[in-house]
């Protein structure tokens, strides 16, 4: 069997194979990407453990809101190869009337693109960044917090790491966690059950992480209703 992480290994998995069994991590909407046929009856030789629903895009958008009230437009920094990435932004840009935002897409490849499009983004004022979950936003975050915080744009990220190495926010599961949970699943198919009779699991658990240092840079305060929802303030 195979253990896989993010939408786009499990996508070249598939192109590779439709036999052994693949339990996935970190992925989001795998209906969407064409992974399963349901997440209570997956089919097929996969199945594994989400990070978010491309309904959570619309709790992000909140959170920004509800943490730098004064911003007005939303770039949302994804990789449009990836089909959930696409689908947070259609969320997000669905949601976004409800709380007097303007939301743009803001596509990214590479680190060179992430300072292009976020430079050309900045020249209006009242901006924000929602940074969805991928490979490329991951190992490149340090430039996408250099180029957040040069910006003065306030921003949300999908996990942890990404505040503690001085993002402003993030929200999203404990990543190890998955990966512990996910251990059980590869116990019972390495026991002979079928990837595709195993129900994919969604996460229950959320963390919000504010870092009061990147908020006291860009000069914004957080209200302390704000900060009582948070489950970790970094200094």
């Amino acid at each position: 069997m195979i253990f896989v992480s993010t939408n786009p290994a499990v996508t070249a998995l598939l192109r590779a194979t439709r036999a052994i069994p693949i339990i996935f991590t970190w992925v989001s909407d795998s209906i969407g990407s064409g992974y399963v046929a349901s997440l209570s009856h997956p089919g097929g030789n996969i199945t594994g453990f989400h990070n978010f629903e491309p309904g959570f895009g619309g709790k992000w958008l909140e959170l920004l809101k509800a943490g730098a009230p004064a911003v007005q437009r939303v770039a949302v920094v994804h990789v449009p190869e990836i089909s959930a990435n696409v689908a947070f932004l259609r969320v997000i840009e669905a949601a976004a009337p409800s709380f007097g935002l303007t939301v743009v897409g803001a596509g990214v490849r590479d680190s060179v693109d992430i300072e292009h499009v976020l430079a050309a983004f900045a020249q209006e004022p009242g901006g924000g960044l929602i940074v969805t979950p991928s490979p490329l936003t991951a190992t490149r975050r340090d430039v996408l917090i250099s180029v957040a915080a040069r910006l003065r744009l306030p921003a949300i990220y999908p996990f942890r790491f990404y505040a503690a190495s001085g993002g402003l926010i993030s929200y999203g599961i404990d990543q190890m966690e998955t990966v512990r949970e996910a251990a059980s699943y590869v116990n019972r198919v390495l026991r002979g059950e079928k990837p595709g009779d195993l129900p994919v699991q969604l996460p229950s658990k959320f963390q919000l992480v504010i870092n009061l240092k990147t908020a006291r840079e860009l000069g914004l305060p957080i209200s302390d209703p704000f900060l009582a929802r948070a489950d970790d303030v970094l200094e």
